[in-house]
């Protein structure tokens, strides 16, 4: 087949009406609507080639493990024993929570130092506590509502409500990826989507080559879990010729459509789409891994996620977030000793091993690990609601006013402990971190000053931190 678009007039019914002398107006309405129609191409013809970040950077990558449902701050990582003594009695001050609340709850777990420095984890996490001298706790979190949607929204794009590009995003943005052969955001969440879907990772204005990949890890087979990535009736030289013709077709089509993200993004998905036929099936298949390797990160789907994480992170992916589970695991408003437990079970040994693997491949100094869900959960019991739950009263409610996360490796402080919430554990009230200050210290160790890293949209620079966010530099090694 020889097909020679260049030698081809081709018009559409817009063509043809413009060139009828009816142009000016869709000049008027391009004049009307410019900001829209243009949104998606603020930066021409977007790639995933490595960019240089602002200054140096400490952190070359990221493994965000999200904590989906909002982990208890006073079960994991933020010790309160003044709560074992009001346990069953009314605290003193009175909670502004979410829904209805009774007396105090004592954590049902022990909690003891790790490390040389000290640091007190609860039992739930005994594995990552081994680690704890690389990790930076950070006790102090808040954000603005105890809301999940709202929530997921904040913690992953910086926004509550309107649609804004994920973190994962922005730093692809403006780094661009190591590996061309792998998307440079992936996003593993098993059995589906978590609350707010595919808005945790999306592009939103930014060119929808930035936007996360999606990977549903309930699969373990490659060709379930990376759905058409090997095609059986064509062979590699075949389909790089069939596809050297649909980017020429497509490259024509694009010169009449100039400044189209959306096309661009397309087109070049298809480009890497046959490149990811052999990395991306290598990359998911930890068979790879020594025996030793396998058995360290312990069995079962969360250890197949992190494992994978730490095999994307050495091919050069830039962003992989690792979610928990499917819709609100964490979310225990009943039941929170036996289904915390449980959950830390699944991921506790996975998550250290992880930070071990880094470690001992030397890649712990340059690639940020981040625990932590959207909010924490209240320090009392929450009571018997009407659809709230299965009234056990034997949960807790969600709680945005003072919440646990921690970071590790990347440049990060380890062996540090980062403000406090009040003695009950409820409200940060030392050295508080918004959202927006977390946001803007994972930029700095990505090497980017955060009110700098902007994107052009509807006549304004928008960036990851809105207008808000300072660097929390005591958490910076």
């Amino acid at each position: 087949m020889n097909y020679h678009p260049e030698n081809e007039r081709v018009y559409t019914r817009r063509d043809f009406l413009n060139r009828c002398g009816m142009g000016m107006g869709t000049l008027g309405l391009g004049a009307l609507f410019g900001s829209e129609l243009s949104a998606s191409s603020s930066s021409g013809n977007p790639t995933l080639a490595e960019r240089a970040p602002h200054f140096k950077a400490k952190a070359k990558r990221v493994i965000h493990i999200f904590a989906n449902g909002g982990p208890s701050q006073v079960d994991t990582f933020d010790p309160k024993p003044m709560l074992r003594e009001w346990h069953g009695r009314l605290l003193p001050n009175k909670l502004k929570t979410e829904r209805v609340t009774g007396a105090a709850m004592g954590s049902p777990f022990e909690f003891k130092p790790y490390g040389q420095s000290g640091t007190e984890v609860s039992e739930l996490f005994s594995h990552v506590g081994e680690c704890v001298d690389d990790i930076a706790v950070i006790r102090s979190m808040y954000t603005n509502v105890p809301n999940h949607e709202p929530s997921l929204l904040m913690m992953n794009c910086g926004e509550a409500r309107l649609p804004r590009p994920s973190m994962g995003s922005w730093l692809t943005y403006g780094l661009g990826t190591e590996n061309q052969n792998l998307p440079g955001f992936i996003s593993m969440c098993p059995n589906g989507f978590p609350v707010s879907d595919a808005m945790n990772w999306q592009n939103a204005f930014l060119p929808g080559i930035f936007q996360g990949t999606y990977i549903d890890t309930k699969h373990e087979d490659i060709e379930k879990l990376l759905e058409n990535i090997q095609n059986h009736h064509t062979g590699y030289d075949a389909q790089r010729k069939q596809l050297d013709l649909l980017q020429k077709i497509n490259a024509y089509h694009a010169s009449s459509r100039r400044d189209d993200g959306r096309l661009d993004a397309r087109i070049q998905s298809f480009e890497l789409a046959y490149r990811m036929q052999m990395e991306a099936t290598d990359a998911f298949d930890i068979t790879h891994e020594p025996k030793h390797i396998r058995e360290m990160y312990g069995e079962g789907l969360q250890a197949r996620q992190l494992l994978v994480a730490r095999r994307l992170a050495e091919r050069g992916v830039r962003f992989t977030q690792v979610w928990t589970g499917y819709r609100q695991p964490w979310d225990n408003h009943d039941d929170l000793e036996t289904r915390h437990r449980k959950l830390a079970q699944e991921c506790d040994q996975p998550i250290a091993a992880l930070l071990k693997d880094l470690k001992m491949r030397g890649m712990l100094e340059d690639t940020l690990v981040i625990w932590g869900g959207e909010f924490g959960r209240t320090p009392v019991v929450e009571l018997s609601v009407p659809g709230a739950n299965q009234g056990k009263m034997n949960g807790r409610d969600h709680n945005n006013h003072g919440f646990s996360m921690w970071m590790a490796g990347g440049g990060v402080r380890g062996g540090y402990v980062h403000g406090a919430t009040d003695e009950f554990g409820f409200a940060a009230v030392e050295n508080r971190v918004h959202v927006h200050d977390l946001h803007a210290t994972i930029l700095h160790l990505m090497g980017f000053d955060h009110e700098k890293l902007t994107y052009r949209y509807a006549g304004r620079d928008f960036r990851l931190t809105d207008v808000h966010g300072n660097v929390v530099h005591e958490l910076i090694a």
